[in-house]
């Protein structure tokens, strides 16, 4: 095996909490977890990488991320998951920013003694990432894209191909997201004229399209469609063009830093119709950032605290008493990790890791044929473009200033 120097995993072994220097950068945050309870960890350290958006407008979502494989790492120590071996988590802060996303991702794929990839949150971020470690066949499971151009690129509705063999995901896609919301609307909340916002980002284009099919579909109409710009802060100009074409409701491709700002304004000038979109929405911030209620998200998975599989999570999580909560994407980071811990565990049954591109690849493998009914998300297993056979959204209403979960079911197509 090769290994870091001795000063940085003594470093990590006397420590086992969080650091804020090492090989990756100072934006860095890297822990062994929890005591070992006994184990051998004679062999040395194994790394689960991080990627995700733990500072800026989205780091409610990201902190969560890290929080929940941390907490994975350290309940595979205790149980000692990977004989011989301690593991660590390093976090990455991409700050939603694809070159931070893919210098970090690079960074992961020189260091031989990273097993894999958790993250990134962003579509847009782990466009940058891919062919930057696709190479070194490094393993990159995302708790949060939903992107399908990232598993089955861009003839994904027609002609799908898989783009890289070591990408995979635990969440559902927004070609199957977007009709979702589209038949809450149209069917349960009987929306006929939509109206389209976004914020040009390809993620946002992509749910929206989506959606706008489904909607017509179900013999909805499209009366409009505008683009804001994520960075913006006054909408009025466009909310304007908005409400003179009167729709029913707003379906908005972008994430909640703009949507409660929008749904707020959109209020302000008597345009009091209910804003609907994808995950991005779904987290705290977007009612205390002006979503009112009638808003609605649909979202990956089913509401976790509600899930058998996902009550031992949530107890587990609490437990640890985080300044932040796990959020919508912290049970599949979860999740992501676990699938990290067990396959990795297999194959160093078979001989010590080097990290050597050809044991990363039985890496992958291992993971390709991964399959546990019990995860906190339920079903977590992956077909064979990488992407989660678990199918599961729910859509949820802000009702008395809160979130609250209405419908859940898998996608059929019609």
């Amino acid at each position: 095996m090769k290994s870091k120097s001795s000063g940085v995993l003594s470093a990590l072994l006397a420590v086992g909490a969080v650091l804020g220097t090492g090989a990756c950068g100072a934006s860095k945050t890297e822990s062994t977890g929890a005591a070992d309870g006994g184990c051998d960890t004679s062999k040395g350290t194994l790394v689960v990488g991080v990627i995700a958006p733990m500072s800026g407008k989205l780091s409610t979502i990201g902190l969560g991320i890290r929080n929940s494989v941390q907490l994975a790492v350290e309940q595979a120590n205790g149980k000692c998951a990977v004989k011989g071996y301690r593991l660590a988590m390093d976090a990455q802060d991409d700050e939603a920013n694809p070159d931070k996303g893919a210098a970090a991702a690079q960074r992961f794929a020189d260091d031989p003694n990273v097993v894999g990839i958790v993250g990134p949150y962003n579509s847009g971020v782990a466009r940058a990432i891919q062919p930057k470690i696709a190479a070194a066949k490094l393993l990159q499971i995302s708790p949060g894209n939903t992107d399908p151009v990232l598993s089955r690129g861009t003839g994904f509705a027609t002609a799908p191909k898989r783009q890289y063999d070591n990408y995979f995901r635990v969440v559902g896609t927004d070609d199957l997201q977007g009709p979702f919301n589209a038949r809450y609307l149209v069917e349960q909340e009987g929306k006929k004229k939509l109206a389209i916002i976004t914020d040009g980002k390809a993620v946002g284009e992509s749910s929206a399209t989506e959606f706008a099919k489904e909607a017509k579909k179900l013999g909805a109409q499209v009366i409009i469609r505008e683009k804001v710009n994520e960075n913006d802060s006054d909408f009025s100009s466009v909310l304007t063009k908005v409400k003179a074409a009167q729709p029913d409701a707003i379906y908005v491709g972008t994430e909640y830093h703009v949507a409660g700002p929008l749904s707020k304004q959109a209020k302000d000038i008597g345009l009091n119709v209910p804003v609907s979109g994808t995950d991005g929405l779904f987290d705290p911030q977007f009612i205390a950032l002006g979503g009112k209620d009638g808003d609605v998200a649909t979202s990956v998975g089913a509401p976790i605290e509600k899930l058998d599989t996902g009550k031992a999570f949530v107890a587990a999580y609490k437990a640890k008493n985080f300044a932040d909560g796990y959020g919508g994407f912290g049970a599949f980071a979860f999740d992501a990790a676990n699938v990290v811990v067990t396959s990795v565990g297999k194959v160093t049954a078979a001989g010590d890791w080097t990290g050597a591109p050809e044991q990363r690849t039985e890496l992958i493998k291992q993971v390709q044929e991964y399959r546990n009914d019990a995860g906190a998300n339920g079903t977590i297993g992956f077909d064979q473009y990488g992407d989660s056979v678990n199918k599961m959204f729910t859509v949820y209403k802000v009702t008395s200033g809160a979130w609250k979960d209405v419908l859940s079911d898998r996608f059929q197509a019609k």
